[in-house]
């Protein structure tokens, strides 16, 4: 089944396409997969994570390594959207400055 949160032309936050590794948070064990896309407000994850409603992930960004628990809020056959529980400042002010040069300029 396929969940949405929200039609995804009403996104709020841009999406930037991504070529970040990101690790995902199992069992005690770090877990490397690959992030489509990524937004302020979540991330798109490839992989086998369907079944799961909370993911931790860590998303090595420069200059910090952004880690939150995310819900997952769409399901696709090829992975799973989601969306940061909490973000502190830092967090947001990392993942601005890796998204803003990758923003389409109007």
């Amino acid at each position: 089944m396929i969940a949405t949160s929200q039609p995804l032309e009403e996104r709020y936050h841009p999406r930037v396409a991504s070529d970040v590794t990101v690790k995902v948070l199992m069992n005690g064990r770090a877990y490397p997969t690959r992030a489509k896309d990524l937004s302020m407000a979540g991330l798109y994850l490839i992989g086998p994570y369907q079944d799961a409603e909370r993911v931790t992930v860590a998303i090595p960004l420069p200059g910090r390594e952004v880690v939150s628990i995310c819900r997952v809020a769409r399901r696709l056959p090829d992975g799973v959207g989601l969306e940061f529980d909490v973000l502190d400042w830092e967090d947001m002010f990392a993942l601005a400055r890796y998204m803003h040069p990758r923003l389409p300029a109007d």
